[in-house]
């Protein structure tokens, strides 16, 4: 019976050991895999907020390459909204700056350093072409032209002002008609016709406001001239 009753005790402390032994080398796991959890999620990366769409100069849709000016175009709506003009980031000519008006608007650039040389606005339903004409003549040669049209740009244009137009880079300018849309930016000295125009005709069938063709835009990067 003692031998017996001896027996079932070593047994139950056996047991009773290595029940404490499991429990222990549970213990120690989950330990570890809290320290390692730990461990883990400091050193995982941090979700950073989102960056910043990159705003191009003008609001281009990409970044122009060195030696370019970034510039944004936009023609005149019907009678009611001034054309807009945008080179570097500036806004050279608009409605808010008050420096825009029916007909034919031009802006000249100095094509080396980006530099305003001065803007003009020519009205060429109800105006005289002679000022326009004058204006044209003077630009000197290296300067970027920058042209857009609001209302009526053609009624008073004549053959010597197309052809000084034409000189400078513009395909279009000899068939520009009543009412059209027009954007261009050519260039003083030219030897190509510009890539940089846009054309819509007023036509009855397809103008988007009544008498009026939809507006125009166009954006793009000018080479700067090195020489």
């Amino acid at each position: 019976m003692f031998r017996a009753g001896g027996i079932l005790k070593l047994a139950a402390l056996v047991s009773a050991f290595l029940l404490a032994v499991f429990l222990a080398f549970q213990m120690l796991e989950i330990n570890m895999d809290f320290k390692l959890g730990n461990l883990m999620s400091r050193s995982a990366p941090v979700n950073e907020a989102s960056p910043k769409p990159v705003r191009h100069r003008c609001g281009l849709s990409k970044s122009c390459p060195t030696g370019h000016f970034a510039f944004k175009i936009t023609s005149g709506a019907a009678s009611v909204v001034g054309p807009k003009m945008c080179l570097e980031d500036k806004m050279i000519m608009s409605g808010v700056k008050n420096n825009v008006g029916r007909g034919i608007n031009i802006a000249l650039i100095n094509g080396k350093t980006g530099e305003i040389i001065k803007t003009g606005a020519f009205d060429m339903w109800a105006g005289d072409v002679a000022p326009m004409i004058t204006f044209l003549k003077e630009i000197k040669e290296g300067t970027v032209v920058m042209m857009a049209s609001f209302d009526d740009p053609s009624t008073k244009l004549n053959g010597e002002a197309r052809k000084l137009i034409s000189d400078l880079g513009s395909s279009i300018i000899n068939t520009l008609g009543f009412r059209d849309n027009w954007i261009f930016v050519g260039g003083k000295g030219i030897k190509t016709k510009s890539p940089f125009e846009q054309h819509i005709k007023n036509s009855a069938a397809t103008n988007k406001f009544d008498g009026w063709p939809e507006v125009l835009e166009m954006e793009g990067c000018v080479p700067q001239r090195q020489d």
